[in-house]
């Protein structure tokens, strides 16, 4: 019997790995990021809900498949090449796995397209479809981060527009011991204390002070509403990416026929929860922190965007990156809010500008080693 079969699909279970260290916490990095769950209650909302997102996929999602199969890019007779398929889904998972390491969060279906494109280059040179790879592939990725910061930019004011017509209030305030100690804001933006025997008083900007929301809704009070609500958004962001990541990570390894539908599924979502739940702290970081400075209302506004454009991109076929749309909703939330992190940010884009070139070059030079030692 060929070694390729048992290759390939350990091939599959490595990039859902990295895939997972690499992306499970984006969809909660906004509960971390604004304070709403520390680091552990976050990831293991996360695991969850991508692990439920990844099953749901076998019903919602199958036509990624064929998309990520290459299906109409190379050749159908290079499609079913086993030293192709394996040099794609190893390129990706290289690509992904060093981005992790650094703590940067790039995304597996740029990997996997630009694996696509370098190891189909290499095998058959210009036979490659670019109309295909340019209108099924490029455009997608392209559109959807930028999208997803309009989106952003344009919820932000409508949430607050919805806060204030339901009396809901931002309150700010300093956490001194586990007393809050109420502050108010000068017109010229400064924020202090009222001054209390035997503490100092405190000036800092808005931004550096924590934000809740005043006032109640239907006899719930407003903070612990939005919170609640915040989760539900992040659990949608990671439902929709196990929901959009995992057909794309099944697809080649299901082209040699070892496993059947549900048991490449199954597999693809337990190893990107035990990448998510070993390697995720330096993307969390980023991720949650490095971009913006936001509040919970926010990450909401963020996972909103995102959950609804990978969601629609996933039942229509479209190959989206949750992380470049989640990223982008975070980055249309900074312009917003005026607290974006323009260094981290681009930092970010540049690493998504490699990471096509990056993941074409480890596939194509994977594909020759293959062919010469395999």
């Amino acid at each position: 019997m060929s070694s390729w079969p048992i290759i390939i699909v350990g091939a599959t279970l490595f990039v859902a790995y990295a895939n997972g260290a690499n992306d499970n916490f984006k969809g909660v990095a906004t509960l971390f990021g604004s304070g709403i769950a520390d680091y552990r209650k976050a990831l293991g909302w996360a695991t969850l809900t991508t692990f439920g997102g990844s099953l749901a996929a076998f019903f919602l999602a199958t036509r990624l498949v064929s998309t990520f199969q290459g299906k109409g890019l190379v050749p159908d007779v290079l499609v079913g090449s086993q030293p192709f398929l394996a040099a794609v889904i190893l390129g990706a998972a290289l690509t992904v796995i060093l981005a992790t390491k650094m703590g940067i969060p790039i995304s597996t279906t740029h990997s996997l397209t630009g694996a696509l494109f370098g190891a189909g280059l290499v095998a058959v040179g210009l036979q490659i479809n670019w109309q295909a790879l340019l209108a099924g592939f490029f455009l997608p990725l392209l559109v959807s981060p930028l999208l997803a910061v309009v989106l952003a930019m344009a919820g932000y004011p409508l949430l607050n527009r919805a806060l204030v017509f339901f009396g809901l209030t931002r309150e700010s305030c300093i956490c001194v011991g586990n007393e809050r100690v109420p502050t108010f804001v000068t017109p010229d933006g400064m924020m202090f204390t009222e001054t209390t025997p035997g503490l100092r008083v405190i000036v800092d900007t808005p931004a550096a002070c924590t934000q809740r929301l005043g006032g109640t809704l239907l006899g719930v009070n407003g903070h612990k509403l939005l919170g609640a609500g915040h989760f539900l958004s992040a659990g949608a962001v990671s439902f929709a990416r196990g929901l959009n990541d995992t057909p794309k990570l099944v697809a080649l390894g299901l082209a040699v026929s070892v496993l059947d539908l549900a048991w490449s599924i199954i597999l693809t979502a337990l190893f990107m929860a035990l990448g998510g739940l070993l390697h995720s702290r330096q993307i969390a970081e980023t991720v949650g922190k490095k971009i913006t400075t936001m509040d919970p209302d926010h990450g909401f506004v963020a996972n909103s965007v995102t959950s609804f454009l990978v969601v629609f991109a996933s039942k229509w076929g479209m190959p989206v990156s949750t992380t470049h749309v989640s990223c982008g909703a975070l980055f249309g939330i900074g312009i917003a809010n005026g607290r974006a992190h323009s260094s981290m940010i681009r930092t970010v884009l540049v690493a998504w500008l490699l990471t096509l070139p990056a993941a074409a070059l480890l596939s194509a030079a994977t594909f020759i080693l293959l062919q010469r030692f395999a």
